[in-house]
C-alpha cells in the first residue's frame, strides 16, 4: 500500500493534478505495475467514498475551485491513513446490467462489460457465499 500512495503521488504532482486522479494498478509477485493514470474522477470514486467513509469529492472539489489545500483538511500525514476502511473486511462492487431495459442490445459481455450502474457489498472474507455466487455466476477468476 505503501509503494501504491507513493507512485500515485508521483504520478499526480507529474500531471500537475488539482482534485481527483483515477490510477489503475495491478500487482504480481509483490510488484506494482502502474497501467494507466487519468487526472479526473471515475465511478469509482463514490464507492471508494462509501467503503471508507470519506467526502473525498468535496474536498477535491474545494481543492479544484482553490478554496482549500490538502493540508486544510484533518487528514493524518500519512498517505495510506487516508484510506482506512469504515470495516473490516472487503468492499465488492457488483456491476449492475440493466439488460431488461434494453431488448434489442447483444446480451454478450465483452472485456468493457459496459454495466449502467454498480452496488456495493460488504464481506467480511472472500469465502463470503454471496461474493462466491456472484463471481462464479460471471465465470469471473480471483488470483492470490
Amino acid at each position: 500500500m505503501e509503494q501504491i500512495a507513493q507512485y500515485t503521488k508521483k504520478i499526480a504532482l507529474a500531471l500537475h493534478t488539482k482534485g481527483l486522479i483515477n490510477v489503475q494498478f495491478a500487482i504480481k509477485d509483490e510488484t506494482v505495475y502502474v497501467i494507466e493514470a487519468n487526472p479526473r474522477a471515475s465511478r469509482t470514486v463514490p464507492f471508494i467514498c462509501k467503503s471508507y467513509g470519506r467526502p473525498y469529492i468535496n474536498y477535491a472539489t474545494k481543492i479544484m475551485l482553490g478554496d482549500k489545500k490538502l493540508t486544510d483538511f484533518d487528514l493524518d500525514k500519512s498517505a495510506t491513513s487516508w484510506f482506512i476502511p469504515v470495516g473490516q473486511g472487503y468492499a465488492i462492487k457488483i456491476p449492475v446490467f440493466s439488460f431488461n431495459k434494453f431488448p434489442n442490445v447483444n446480451k454478450e459481455l465483452g472485456p468493457e462489460m459496459k454495466s449502467t450502474g454498480e452496488a456495493i457489498y460488504f464481506i467480511k472474507n472472500l469465502r463470503d457465499e454471496f461474493f462466491k455466487k456472484i463471481y462464479s455466476e460471471r465465470n469471473l477468476y480471483l488470483s492470490r
